[in-house]
């Protein structure tokens, strides 16, 4: 089979696509043929040496999420059979045109999606409605989104909308603030040249309210600038840290606001918690998908082949939505 390999650590130069070794399904597993991955973030902090995967993930090939069928199943492996169309999170090896998973870490792909829009699902709307659950989103709540047109973020719009609360958001490009609009955002706050004011235009777009959750893509100096947004027992769910890991949070005012701030992440989570969240996802996000409540985002496809250059797009931060790869050219 082909695989993108990393040969060594640094740029988008060193990611090669070479002949392996079809992957044989341990207990437990099933052997998939993907038909479409896409790139993370986490896929470009592997290939620089800065984000080791979880042990047991392959250590040179990328992939965090696929879709594509089932072809054959381990010792103990249930529910699904050969030909059964699937998607889900992997740590790691999805960026091939064969991968193994946990057979309780996948759900089935619905009629209505493509490979397209099924490989560019999982890792958005798996990691967007997991925080929501976490903070107990609920109808009515104002709920502040950075980094609004990544996948997670267009998302976690879409997501909040679905629960009839208020996404809010925050953007590098005025462009793409006003793109996230047709899918549901309510108010985008620019942040090109940072996130000063964000506390007043927050304040302003919630009636002096504030947000009652903060989805935490960026890290860095938004953090205090979201603590100082929140509502009265806000929850703020730090998923990423891209603008840095550190951050100085006005103590104050968790403590008068009486905030939750909580970490998240699902790719080094034990199976039996990633199975649940693969249960959930089924159960709360695929009905809406299926419905065409809420749908993917793509910004580009690229063939397996061309692999590098999708590091190359994401890595340079112009992306609205999610980068897919391409194993096959079937759609249906």
């Amino acid at each position: 089979m082909r695989a993108a390999v990393f040969a060594g650590t640094g740029g988008a130069e060193v990611v090669r696509v070479e002949e392996r070794p079809i992957p044989q399904p341990a207990h437990g597993e099933v052997l998939i043929r993907v038909h479409a991955s896409a790139m993370n973030r986490a896929d470009v902090l592997q290939r620089q040496g800065r984000y080791p995967p979880p042990p047991g993930a392959p250590v040179d090939v990328g992939g965090l999420e696929l879709a594509g069928t089932v072809v054959s199943l381990g010792t103990g492996a249930q529910r699904w059979r050969a030909g059964d169309r699937v998607f889900g999170l992997v740590s790691g090896g999805a960026h091939s045109d064969f991968a193994v998973a946990q057979w309780s870490t996948l759900a089935a792909v619905p009629k209505s999606l493509s490979w397209t829009d099924a490989g560019a699902t999982p890792e958005a709307f798996i990691t967007a409605h997991d925080a929501l659950e976490q903070a107990a989103a609920r109808e009515g709540d104002y709920i502040l989104v950075h980094a609004v047109a990544s996948g997670v973020g267009l998302a976690a719009v879409q997501l909040i909308r679905a629960r009839r609360a208020t996404p809010l958001g925050t953007s590098r490009s005025a462009e793409k603030l006003e793109r996230a609009h047709d899918f549901g955002l309510a108010a985008g706050f620019p942040a090109e040249h940072g996130v000063d004011g964000l506390c007043d235009w927050v304040l302003s777009c919630t009636e002096d309210h504030g947000a009652d959750i903060v989805l935490e893509l960026v890290g860095g100096p938004y953090v205090p600038a979201s603590v100082k947004s929140m509502a009265m027992r806000g929850r703020l769910m730090l998923i990423g840290h891209m603008a840095g890991p550190d951050a100085t949070v006005p103590l104050n005012i968790v403590l008068r606001h009486r905030l939750t701030i909580r970490g998240t992440v699902l790719r080094s989570r034990a199976f039996d918690e990633r199975a649940h969240d693969a249960r959930v996802f089924e159960r709360d996000v695929v009905p809406l998908l299926d419905q065409g409540t809420v749908r993917p985002v793509v910004d580009t496809v690229f063939p397996l082949e061309r692999i590098a250059e999708a590091h190359r797009l994401v890595e340079g931060n112009q992306t609205f939505g999610k980068v897919v790869i391409r194993m096959t050219d079937e759609e249906a």
